[in-house]
């Protein structure tokens, strides 16, 4: 069909909402008329020519008092589907009463075979009905839609009884499918949907059917295969991967069949997608068309497909699915919870705020294993995918998971404003689990930004296209498989790295100044250490150690009382005073043995230095110092200066791994820092942007003088004429 009768088409259907739905709907909601009208003309269309059979098949099977008519009204009517009730749509143009409209239009709905009722149900069709009787609008409606200047069905409508000559085109399912979108896309604009709301243009759909066929086309031969699309819309993409393959078939001289399987979230598109395929006279693949979410309710747990085409919702929460799965940290699906690197729980789960890999995994735990050409995946991403998520985060573990399985062939980047609902960026991901000899253990990354042709009007954001020309030449780049401009090539672990976390010892000094001892002084006044006149205060000591979780225990306190304590302490500080000094004390452990050495001089042996050292009355003469001397717990073990931890990322090209790294990159820097081995985490993501960076050029400085120069010049002019110079 051309672009003037599509154009023709989608206009006069809008314009059925703006001459009967303005002053009864709002624009956003002209959708919840508009959609199952156009579904259920184009379903009358189909069923106009053998009504009379239809009713001549009902009045016998009613005879013979068969109720299960089902089966022979359909063979009847020639379809999979049919309508048993007296009427045609256009049959209703003629009611001049509401009430009686309104009584057969029910009716007439009502006749509608099962699998077309679950349709009109999901688009809560009937619940507008009322809304229509009570503003005298269903009949305009009706009028419209069966209108002689305009033909919904497949088949075409001819000039003469002879059927020599087309009047009206017949509407096949491809164009409908686009003008069901387009439709889609004014609506979703009038109600400001979100950027994930958003429907796949054919041009980036045809680009992706022929990523999947074209390349393996030699290998297909005669047999039955199986297509499958996890948030499949309006079922836009099986058909065109349906059409791809059945047209290289055909040129091939292969005859083959294929099996389309779809699960869609959203009811209206749901419904759609299900008529289309009614359409096709594909009753049994209208019933592989699974309504719900693919993420908590997969409604084909274990199928497996040959080819996988997708573009799921990105940046879009899925935090209601993993509420259904158990919670996030609970989730135990087999599909993103796996046995993976001796891990049995590798867990694949990205954040709640998007769920796009979710629906990649679901397709890739749909891959055949055991078949000649294995299975296909191609899906449209954002950049989220490529990089999001740190070192053994769930969006990471992914990336891991299918690039160290050498399931990713090829990732494609796409113009920008290639969308009708957002100008983002996005990628097409092509993955296959029985890769070409020569690209195993490789990725290609396709640059594909530039090429593109403009619109000459845009659609909503959509303001580019990618003519059967270009989409050739990204077939061809990705076929040649070759390194140029637009083409990289890179070994799988290239994308890989190890996370490393780094620690310093905790160095400290002692400080024994006018200062620090008199804020300690202070601190053990606050306990009743220095409390003479009211006598020791012995819950003070106590309190002070359980609003602290930092001090472990005073020993002193719980084994000899709060006395003997408060005691000791006055002479921890008699002590500390008498080693006063201007320079301070480096080496910690020195100072507790010198410490220790005074402490016999007041003759006690309670106390060692390093007790009071686990007690926050040390707080104020010790002080963390690079030059200071390394603080060790118990164990002997050096206690970890958080303040100094960092993180490295070393690729896992770099030559020697990570003791070279160490040795060269850190080691020289902190000669004390060591690893901690049970922090190293893997990680990989993937940078288009470090890969095909463009510096732009700069300009010469006589470009530079002379645009200053003209500004000079505008400037003095325009003061001349402010100040009348």
């Amino acid at each position: 069909m051309d672009n003037q009768t599509y154009n023709s088409i989608v206009s006069f259907i809008w314009g059925i909402a703006d001459d009967c739905l303005r002053d009864v709907y709002v624009r956003g909601k002209y959708r919840d008329v508009i959609l199952p009208m156009t579904v259920i003309r184009r379903l009358d269309a189909v069923l106009e020519e053998t009504k009379p059979a239809v009713l001549e098949m009902k009045k016998k099977l009613d005879k013979a008092g068969i109720t299960n008519q089902t089966a022979a009204l359909c063979n009847a009517a020639g379809q999979s589907f049919c309508n048993s009730s007296p009427f045609c749509l256009r049959d209703l143009t003629s009611r001049a009463k509401k009430q009686t409209l309104k009584a057969d239009f029910i009716a007439y709905l009502d006749g509608f075979s099962p699998n077309v009722q679950e349709i009109l149900d999901k688009f809560k069709f009937r619940n507008q009905i009322d809304t229509m009787v009570d503003a005298d609008i269903l009949g305009a409606v009706i009028e419209k839609f069966v209108s002689p200047t305009i033909n919904l069905s497949p088949n075409p409508v001819y000039k003469d009884d002879e059927k020599k000559e087309i009047r009206l085109p017949g509407l096949d399912n491809h164009t409908m499918g686009l003008i069901f979108e387009e439709l889609i896309r004014r609506f979703n604009e009038e109600n400001n949907e979100e950027a994930g709301e958003h429907f796949t243009p054919r041009d980036v759909v045809e680009l992706m059917a022929d990523l999947i066929f074209i390349p393996i086309a030699d290998k297909i031969k005669d047999a039955t295969y199986s297509c499958y699309d996890g948030a499949c819309g309006t079922g836009g993409m099986l058909t065109v991967a349906q059409d791809r393959l059945l047209e290289l078939a055909e040129k091939t001289g292969k005859k083959v069949s294929i099996h389309l399987f779809g699960q869609e979230i959203n009811p209206e598109t749901y419904a759609i997608a299900k008529s289309d395929l009614l359409l096709q006279g594909q009753g049994d693949q209208a019933d592989h068309i699974a309504f719900g979410s693919t993420l908590s309710n997969d409604q084909f747990p274990s199928y497996q497909f040959d080819f996988m085409l997708s573009n799921p919702p990105y940046g879009k929460s899925w935090k209601v699915d993993a509420e259904k799965l158990g919670g996030k940290k609970d989730i135990m699906d087999s599909r993103f919870v796996t046995y993976f690197d001796d891990d049995p729980e590798f867990s694949m789960i990205p954040r709640t705020n998007d769920g796009q890999l979710l629906f990649l995994l679901n397709n890739v735990s749909k891959m055949k294993k055991s078949t000649e050409l294995g299975s296909r995946i191609a899906e449209v991403h954002n950049g989220s995918s490529l990089f999001t998520g740190d070192a053994g985060s769930g969006e990471s573990n992914a990336r891991r998971y299918l690039i160290e399985n050498d399931l990713v062939e090829a990732i494609i980047a796409l113009p920008e404003n290639m969308f009708y609902n957002t100008g983002i960026g996005t990628y097409i991901w092509i993955l296959s689990n029985n890769k070409a000899e020569h690209r195993k253990g490789k990725i290609q990354l396709i640059d594909a930004t530039s090429l593109k042709s403009p619109l000459r009007k845009n659609l909503g954001n959509k303001n580019c296209e990618l003519t059967p020309e270009i989409r050739r030449q990204i077939v061809d780049l990705y076929i040649a498989f070759e390194e140029n401009e637009y083409s990289k090539i890179f070994n799988n672990n290239e994308f890989g790295y190890w996370k490393i976390t780094v620690h310093r010892p905790l160095r400290k000094i002692i400080k024994l100044t006018d200062e620090t001892l008199s804020q300690t002084k202070h601190l053990l006044a606050s306990l009743g250490v220095f409390d003479e006149d009211d006598g020791v205060k012995p819950e003070n000591i106590l309190t002070f150690v359980a609003n602290n979780p930092d001090v472990r225990e005073i020993k002193l306190a719980k084994t000899y009382g709060q006395k003997k304590a408060a005691e000791c302490m006055r002479v921890f500080y008699e002590i500390l005073e008498s080693l006063k000094s201007d320079e301070p004390y480096y080496n910690v452990d020195e100072f507790a043995t010198l410490f220790d050495n005074h402490k016999e001089n007041y003759g006690s042996k309670l106390m060692e230095f390093k007790a009071f050292c686990d007690v926050g009355v040390c707080a104020y003469i010790m002080e963390t110092d690079p030059n200071g001397s390394i603080i060790t717990d118990k164990k002997g073990i050096p206690v970890i200066n958080r303040d100094l931890t960092d993180t490295e990322q070393i690729p896992f090209t770099y030559e020697g791994g990570i003791e070279a790294f160490f040795e060269k990159e850190v080691k020289p820097f902190a000669p004390d820092a060591w690893i901690d081995e049970k922090q190293t985490k893997i990680g990989y993501d993937i940078s288009f942007t470090k890969y095909f960076y463009k510096p732009v050029q700069l300009r010469s400085l006589e470009d530079i003088t002379a645009d200053l120069r003209a500004l000079e010049a505008e400037t003095k002019g325009l003061l001349d004429e402010i100040i009348g110079g």
